[in-house]
């Protein structure tokens, strides 16, 4: 990739951007990252980018510009894209009840209390909206929380898009079948809201849910590298996935060679299932930023991003249940059609700007877009969880500090 522009050109601080370039280094060097990269984009150009370590240890092979990683949860703006779409062509309302596309969710009950051999549920106090579903607010879960009863229960019944052998729409008829964590609206949790969004996306369109994203988001936006999994030709450049030891080691989590995303899986996750490179995710960020449309092309009006950008939430996600996440402190920050949106930095205990809305992966990839200071950052690494390195908190702070003008 590149550098499009002069960094002087647009506001930016070469020598406070070395900063980044060393903090970079620092991670590899120590053996906290086996490699990484940052793209740093303002005025619609890439005015910084640096690749520093290795895609796979193992082989060698270092990170680079077309590297191509996991990016699990910042496929979910992706999918919120996708039904966003198909809003604006009337097929629905933003507070339809999704019960009225996929009937299984017509009778909903939510856990009250009891126990593994017993939960106590009461009926929902009203539907699920898509709004809701789009805001994780719907009252579902994730079963790798471990942290209560319905949990559990998904990780009993096998509810996960990542790993489950069913389609897409079975293993959603499944999830229904399952009590809700909270009455809808009432709490913000992170959850399989946004694989339910694929399903929706396919029943709406009448297209595969994979299929649609490829023909109505990833071919228009020429974001080439982006799909559910790597086709055998691109397998040189996927990168490897780690976790730290218990010495705090570095230890190979998902092989580049051996891994489920170099097969094509048997649901499409539009919570998580893709895998894309660092020029192709800033595409996405230019498209928004552009306010719909990008290099000719227009996937949203300007009106409906905007919607998509505000917060819908009565508060922040602290006042909805949600005081932290990951490595993260979620006072001050709201959430959106798809994102998170800073409320507040001071709250926020982080620099950033009100608007600005981001998103990240579990392995250490990330991004935010700041529609006021027209800027755009990805972040590129594979390490499992993302709460292993504070690397999001600390490439704000050195992005932001490179801002001068």
């Amino acid at each position: 990739m590149p550098v499009e522009i002069d960094p002087k050109a647009v506001g930016l601080c070469p020598d406070r951007l070395e900063r980044v370039d060393a903090w970079m280094r620092g991670y590899v060097e120590t053996g906290r990252l086996a490699g990484l990269s940052v793209a740093v984009m303002r005025g619609g150009r890439t005015a910084f980018f640096r690749a520093h370590g290795h895609a796979d240890l193992a082989r060698q092979k270092p990170f680079a510009a077309d590297t191509i990683t996991r990016i699990y949860s910042m496929t979910k703006p992706l999918t919120s894209l996708a039904v966003l779409m198909l809003y604006e062509e009337g097929r629905f309302q933003l507070d339809d009840p999704v019960a009225r596309f996929l009937p299984e969710f017509s009778e909903m009950r939510v856990m009250v209390g009891g126990n593994r051999a017993k939960l106590e549920t009461v009926p929902a106090l009203r539907p699920i909206t898509i709004r809701d579903l789009l805001t994780h607010t719907s009252g579902l879960t994730y079963g790798f929380m471990e942290a209560t009863l319905v949990d559990a229960l998904y990780r009993a019944h096998e509810i996960d898009f990542q790993t489950s052998k069913l389609s897409l729409g079975e293993l959603v008829g499944k999830l229904a079948q399952q009590p809700l964590l909270a009455q809808p609206g009432a709490e913000w949790n992170y959850s399989v809201a946004t694989d339910v969004l694929g399903h929706l996306v396919a029943v709406v369109s009448g297209l595969d849910f994979a299929a649609f994203m490829r023909e109505r988001i990833l071919r228009p936006l020429a974001m080439h590298d982006t799909d559910f999994s790597v086709p055998e030709n691109k397998q040189p450049r996927f990168a490897a996935n780690y976790i730290f030891d218990r010495e705090g080691k570095l230890r190979l989590y998902d092989d580049s060679t051996d891994s489920k995303f170099l097969r094509v899986p048997p649901l499409a996750s539009g919570g998580g299932g893709l895998v894309s490179t660092t020029d192709d995710y800033l595409r996405f960020c230019r498209m928004i930023l552009n306010r719909g449309a990008l290099d000719g092309v227009r996937l949203l009006g300007r009106k409906t991003v905007d919607l998509m950008l505000t917060n819908h939430l009565p508060g922040d996600l602290a006042a909805m249940g949600q005081p932290r996440f990951a490595e993260s402190s979620y006072t001050g920050i709201g959430f959106g059609l798809g994102f998170s949106v800073m409320l507040d930095p001071a709250a926020a205990q982080i620099v950033g700007t009100p608007g600005e809305v981001a998103w990240g992966g579990v392995a250490s990839t990330s991004f935010w877009i700041d529609p006021a200071e027209d800027m755009a950052v990805v972040l590129q690494a594979q390490l499992v969880p993302s709460s292993a390195l504070p690397l999001r908190r600390e490439l704000r702070v050195l992005t932001y500090a490179a801002l001068v003008d």
